[in-house]
């Protein structure tokens, strides 16, 4: 059984299939729709519609590779014993199983009060937003994470007038960290206003009190503060930690339960070299279920794939590859300069734990493959600075 019929869930039935895998599949999800791609949700808002479907965007039809799809019949309980798996959906029903990959996925952070805001995370989220964006309407974007950066560019160039406000110093700043700042600038010239240090105390229907007092007005808000694991249901059922993330293994095995799996957004996995690498990356949703469903079929081990984010916002690209943590960062190019640049984020021993690409798409499969080796990468730190020199070409011997 796989609970969740997003492109995690997807991807695991089409891996299990793809391994030869020929018993019954169950599979539910939650919205009622066949399983989409999320990114394009905030990235193409107004140019792409329609949702980006699965089944023609990557060729996997869970109506075809699943025999009993339920897709809009989420769970609402787990029972993991022994000798089989039960799950509960919304509608009373238990489903047994073997066993059960849980590719829940997320949902949007909304705080307690703030109900007069809007969120992005679904189709539906993105046709209401959509229906609303016209030229001159007032727009407050309360985060300068991924999807708020990208909404507020789109609108922008809608002709909306839009305000983003951001709790921390900078943009992107939990994710990027020194590197955010280097973003600022970038709103300005998308004619975007960023207020920054700037923590909201309260959303009204009239725009939104920050805690300093003042007072942003505006049509609709739009709450991007970030997304936590779909998981409260699994609560008492498997681990979770601090954030609600289930904890699992290099093969997506949940530790103590040896019939149930997590993959995507739920899932915290341990990768070779990177350690325990938190759910929210778009490749794990792509990449983990093969490895998931050959440890489930008890084949050779597949390929642990690096984190990996990409944004197109207020004009620009950017690719996160690898997990940055808080060392010390390296540049190549200019950070902020008007051409491609990027930033290397070392450990203390001098390893590249992640490196953010700006306006070098042509970089990022050359990247990709260095960071997908299985081993720590070293540069020549000296040599990469240049951006003259390819970075495939500065790997320390």
């Amino acid at each position: 059984m796989v609970v969740g019929a997003g492109l995690a869930g997807a991807q695991t039935v089409a891996a299990l299939r793809n391994h030869g895998f020929d018993g019954r599949i169950t599979l539910l999800g939650a919205e009622g729709v066949p399983p989409y791609d999320r990114p394009p949700l905030s990235k193409d808002l107004l140019s792409r519609p329609a949702p980006v479907w699965l089944s023609k965007d990557i060729g996997v039809d869970v109506e075809v590779l699943a025999g009993d799809v339920r897709l809009a019949e989420p769970a609402t309980a787990l029972d993991s014993r022994a000798d089989e798996v039960t799950v509960t959906t919304a509608t009373g029903d238990e489903v047994r199983a073997d066993a059960v990959v849980l590719a829940v996925g997320s949902e949007p952070i909304r705080p307690t009060g703030w109900d007069g805001a809007v969120v992005l995370h679904t189709a539906h989220d993105a046709e209401r937003l959509r229906s609303a964006l016209r030229p001159g309407l007032r727009l407050v974007i309360v985060g300068a994470g991924w999807i708020g950066a990208e909404v507020a560019g789109v609108a922008a160039g809608a002709g909306a007038d839009v305000t983003v406000v951001e709790a921390a110093s900078a943009p992107l700043e939990r994710q990027l960290g020194a590197a955010g700042a280097h973003l600022a600038g970038w709103y300005d010239d998308a004619g975007v206003r960023l207020l920054t240090d700037a923590p909201v105390a309260q959303v009204a229907g009239d725009g939104v009190r920050l805690a300093d007092g003042r007072s942003l007005e505006g049509d609709l808000v739009l709450a991007a503060v970030g997304a936590r694991p779909a998981s409260a249901w699994l609560a008492g059922a498997v681990p979770l930690d601090a954030r609600g993330t289930v904890p699992v293994g290099p093969d997506g095995a949940v530790p103590g339960h040896p019939r149930v799996w997590a993959v995507g957004d739920v899932a915290a996995r341990e990768h070779p070299v990177f350690g325990t690498v938190p759910g929210g990356h778009w490749s794990a949703a792509l990449h983990d279920p093969d490895v998931t469903a050959r440890a489930m079929l008890g084949l050779q081990p597949g390929t642990a794939h690096a984190p990996y984010v990409f944004s197109r916002q207020l004009g620009h690209d950017l690719a996160l590859l690898g997990l940055p943590g808080d060392g010390p960062l390296a540049w190549r190019g200019e950070p902020g300069g008007p051409g491609p640049w990027a930033a290397l984020y070392l450990d203390d021993a001098k390893t590249v734990r992640a490196v953010l690409l700006v306006d070098a798409p042509r970089d990022v499969g050359a990247v990709r493959r260095l960071m997908n080796r299985g081993e720590p990468l070293r540069l020549d730190l000296d040599r990469a600075a240049d951006p003259s020199v390819r970075l495939r070409d500065t790997v320390a011997s």
